[in-house]
């Protein structure tokens, strides 16, 4: 896993101390070196965190007569099969990283190749043939990447404090972008919360060249009308996911020269992932698990049945309340975006027990509850549809009380508080039914917003993400159209940049997903939807595939979301940290103009008190005000303990084309 940036100019030639200082910007993605191709119009930067071919695979990478170059971050689990197909067409390999088979794909097949790849990337190719830069991204959005555009160029990195390197790229928070995460907890690509900055949206490749820039979509999020499901048999599409799982799994575990781990939470996926690992590769098996002292969130005992189970090599870091407010700005300075949880910040400390361990890869669950239907938000929909046929039932107004069992203050000890909140919205005709009450209750959020930026938000552009779904929609079952929803804003927004590229990143380490495996994806989203979700039973399927490598009292246990002690973690240990206060400040929240500090001031003043009345919407204002302050003092003023210059790590692999050609004249 790497960083990768670079600038494209079609008037006055990038400068190279620009890319050195945006390379030294993403040192922690790749300690182990970097490197860089200088062209006319062009350079490429890169650091490395060597997992595959530490010799040859030396970023940036061309081909034989130096006409493709790539900077990739990432990794193609196919790269061995695709690089036989290339052999026998005729192509010649110098290395045998993955790396190389991207620009041999790229020859070989054009846009085309990026369908083929199975992997999680983020690349940038420079075709010196036609004087284009090509930029492509996973399907699901496991790697990220961001761009700025000029008038005359294109400026791109893995991170926004990449393209902050460069002194052209604007410093500003989009107000839209903050309405977006303030409703859907994350923004939706190709906006971000920078204003002049995009990122590629998943499952997209771009061009640009003289012609301007253009995206489009080389895959896409599809599911079949109601009834069209290619099997419908139980028990053949349990061993096919089995069999799909195992495959993906072992890939990410084999296909590596360094030792893998794996994440163990106490849940269904990740245990079926290192069953997995287990049983079906002969390797020694380190897991690594989050602790915490809080009883609420802690999920010791289940991690221990697996770890006793599965006989392996287990470490583990307990978290406090004082931890997650210590590392807290660290945390957002890599997250990059507002955070309405604090739940990446005991990720970032887990990511830097397993570097810590001498481990730089670990394979982790991510990916099954929106691929497989895991998700509570889906339980809910289905909940709200029994209901919407027939509204008057006093009978099925009260199934939402079977919801969310794991909460001390769940709805059926609520019940008529649950019959409200999951009343509003009551829309079957309504797409985005399954998520409308989430986003509308998050949007209360937004109250807290200075006047100016609610204004900014209201005369912005803001699409309804309901209303970007494909046209085919309509024929698809419910869960289809919601986890369509989830797939395409939490989960890349979200789960996959604040929770997971951006927290393992943060201490050099690599996650895998094999639940996000090309062919599984595909499978999983051609399943029967009682087949995912079977009355309320989420994850039916994979409870089945793997109920003779998981403990049934795993296998059976009630889904518990991952969480984290939220503004209690800022104000229950004593006195809240230092910088809590400085970035609180009524001089920090004018100079910031982001929030009504009134507001802010009632609501902290709440937190301090420990009300009893302090409950789950008021725990998101908390963070979402914190973490929101903390990334305009860190990257708009540019104050913050981060903001320093780093050079590029040692060795540097340097390609200077420009002087070449000087050389040759």
């Amino acid at each position: 896993m790497c960083g990768i940036c670079g600038v494209v100019s079609l008037g006055q030639p990038p400068e190279l101390g620009v890319v050195e200082d945006m390379i030294g910007a993403l040192t922690h993605r790749g300690p182990d070196g970097s490197g860089y191709l200088r062209d006319h119009g062009a350079i490429l930067g890169h650091t490395r965190l060597s997992l595959i071919d530490y010799v040859g695979g030396a970023q940036p990478l061309g081909n034989e007569d130096g006409t493709v170059w790539v900077t990739f971050n990432g990794e193609i689990f196919n790269y061995i099969e695709l690089r036989d197909e290339l052999l026998a067409r005729g192509h010649r390999f110098s290395t045998r990283s993955d790396t190389e088979v991207i620009v041999h794909a790229w020859e070989e097949w054009g846009q085309d190749c990026f369908s083929r790849f199975n992997g999680q990337w983020a690349l940038g190719i420079w075709d010196r043939r036609n004087r284009q830069l090509i930029l492509s991204r996973d399907r699901l959005g496991v790697r990220p990447l961001y761009y700025h555009l000029r008038p005359d160029g294109i400026v791109f990195a893995s991170e926004v404090k990449a393209l902050f390197a460069d002194p052209g790229v604007p410093r500003a928070l989009d107000p839209v972008g903050l309405g977006q995460v303030f409703s859907l907890w994350s923004t939706v690509a190709p906006r971000t919360p920078f204003e002049g900055i995009q990122q590629l949206e998943p499952g997209h490749v771009a061009v640009f060249d003289a012609g301007g820039f253009r995206s489009e979509p080389y895959w896409a999020i599809g599911f079949p009308p109601r009834g069209g499901e290619p099997s419908q048999d139980l028990r053949e599409n349990s061993e096919r996911l089995r069999e799909l799982l195992v495959r993906a799994t072992r890939l990410r575990f084999e296909r590596s020269d360094f030792p893998v781990g794996a994440y163990l939470s106490g849940g269904l996926d990740s245990s079926v992932t290192a069953a997995a690992i287990r049983h079906f590769t002969d390797a020694d098996l380190d897991t690594f698990s989050l602790r915490f002292t809080d009883d609420e969130f802690d999920e010791g005992v289940h991690q221990r049945r697996m770890v006793e189970q599965l006989g392996t090599n287990h470490h583990d870091v307990e978290v406090s309340h004082s931890d997650i407010a210590e590392v807290f700005p660290e945390v957002v300075w890599h997250a990059e975006a507002p955070l309405l949880r604090t739940a990446p910040a005991p990720l970032f400390l887990l990511s830097k027990l397993v570097r810590g361990s001498g481990y730089k890869v670990v394979v982790t669950g991510e990916g099954a509850d929106e691929v497989l239907g895991g998700y509570d938000i889906f339980r809910e929909a289905k909940v709200r549809e029994f209901w919407a046929r027939g509204p008057d039932s006093g009978l099925r107004n009260r199934a939402t009380e079977l919801l969310y069992p794991w909460l001390s203050r769940n709805p059926g000890k609520a019940p008529a508080f649950a019959r409200s909140f999951f009343g509003a919205d009551f829309d079957p005709a309504d797409p985005g039914m399954s998520h409308r009450t989430r986003w509308n209750s998050t949007a209360a959020l937004r109250t807290l917003l200075s006047p100016g930026v609610q204004e900014a938000i209201g005369s912005g552009r803001q699409a309804d993400p309901a209303s970007l779904l494909p046209a085919d929609s309509r024929e698809w079952d419910s869960l289809g159209r919601a986890q369509w929803l989830e797939m395409t804003t939490l989960l890349p927004g979200y789960i996959l940049a604040s929770q997971g590229d951006r927290m393992l990143m943060a201490n050099s380490v690599e996650g895998r997903f094999p639940f996000l495996d090309r062919d599984v994806v595909e499978f999983a989203n051609a399943l029967p939807a009682r087949h995912k979700l079977f009355g309320l039973e989420e994850k039916f399927l994979l409870r089945h595939a793997f109920a003779d490598l998981v403990p049934d009292e795993i296998r059976n246990r009630a889904k518990q979301p991952y969480r984290a002690p939220d503004a209690a973690s800022f104000f229950a240990d004593g006195d809240p940290p230092d910088w809590l206060s400085e970035v609180l400040s009524p001089s920090a929240l004018l100079a910031s103009g982001l929030f009504d500090a009134r507001q802010v001031e009632g609501l902290v003043a709440k937190a301090r008190n420990r009300s009893r009345a302090f409950g789950n919407t008021d725990n998101m204002r908390i963070v979402g005000v914190v973490s929101t302050q903390l990334l305009h003092h860190q990257f708009i003023a540019g104050t913050g303990p981060r903001a320093q210059r780093r050079r590029p790590p040692e060795p540097v692999h340097a390609i200077d084309l420009v002087a070449q050609a000087q050389e040759d004249k």
